[in-house]
């Protein structure tokens, strides 16, 4: 491969965002069929500043700016598909619906796995146990929220979209050229995924936690917010390692509830759905050569 960089995206309302090294892409479906296309520079802070690339601190960044990206790429993609009918989705209005889902987050993943552990707490014996009870509720919550949000006709249209992203990215990957012949053949699930990165969270947390002492309700609910950091760089260095050593069968082994969780949260797409994925992947790799940042991986790229 001339280009190791690991390129990614997301699924986001009747279209795809790619992300590159130093770019990223929207495209977007809209209701007369026609797409819309949107690429910027990104300006990451680990490119402007490099104790930021340093394991561990690059992945409590790149979960910051992949959350602010991802709530840039939703509100363009919502004001996109909110064309036809006149309104608009401001970012404030988008930052509220995203306070909210974090709120909704935090009730979910801390509050009610903490208030089921209280339940069960005189019957489990030790601390140790009763954290690692914590962490398997949260586990738990975790597939039956996605389950249920799946069954969601518009969430099963981004999770097709989502699809079409893994496709697009593993025939880029394995090195052949864009087309959706190409991509139909491979797989919607991929090793590198926010599904599988979730999965990685909920497990991590589950060990660090587990090996913390007996704490006030207060300091517990506390803990598991303020160790949200540690976590996620742990984790983003677990998906990152793994991602990049599937030859081998112990990571192999480690990605498999991820790729098994991404069963609920991919569909098969159709081919206008993997168009649009292809054309935001060759967006971002044609500004990417623009820039002269980083090298084809096609040569039909080029």
């Amino acid at each position: 491969m001339a280009d190791k960089y690991q390129y990614g995206g997301q699924a986001v309302l009747e279209g795809v965002m790619m992300r590159g090294r130093h770019h990223y892409a929207i495209v977007v479906r809209k209701e007369n069929n026609e797409t819309s296309v949107f690429s910027k520079a990104l300006g990451s802070y680990t490119q402007k500043h490099p104790v930021l690339r340093l394991p561990f601190l690059r992945g409590i960044v790149a979960l910051g700016e992949s959350l602010v990206l991802g709530l840039k790429s939703l509100q363009y993609s919502a004001n996109q598909v909110l064309e036809g009918e006149d309104e608009e989705l401001s970012f404030g209005e988008m930052t509220l619906m995203v306070l909210l889902a974090i709120g909704l987050t935090i009730v979910l993943f801390i509050a009610l796995p903490l208030f089921l552990r209280g339940l069960v707490a005189k019957f489990l014996p030790g601390t140790f146990w009763r954290n690692l009870f914590e962490g398997l509720m949260r586990a738990v919550i975790l597939v039956l929220y996605i389950t249920i949000i799946s069954f969601l006709s518009d969430i099963q249209r981004v999770f097709a979209y989502h699809g079409a992203e893994h496709k697009v990215i593993h025939t880029y990957e394995a090195g052949e050229e864009l087309t959706i012949a190409n991509a139909r053949q491979k797989s919607t699930l991929h090793p590198r995924c926010g599904t599988s990165f979730l999965l990685y969270v909920v497990v991590v947390s589950a060990v660090i936690f587990s090996f913390l002492g007996e704490q006030t309700v207060l300091m517990r609910f506390l803990s598991r917010i303020l160790l949200l950091p540690l976590i996620a760089g742990v984790s983003y260095e677990i998906i990152k390692f793994s991602s990049k050593h599937q030859s081998n069968f112990f990571w192999q082994a480690l990605s498999w509830p991820g790729l098994m969780l991404q069963r609920l949260t991919t569909r098969e797409p159709d081919d206008g759905q993997l168009e649009v994925a292809i054309m935001a992947l060759k967006e971002v790799l044609a500004l990417e050569n623009r820039s002269s940042n980083v090298l084809p991986l096609n040569k039909q790229e080029a």
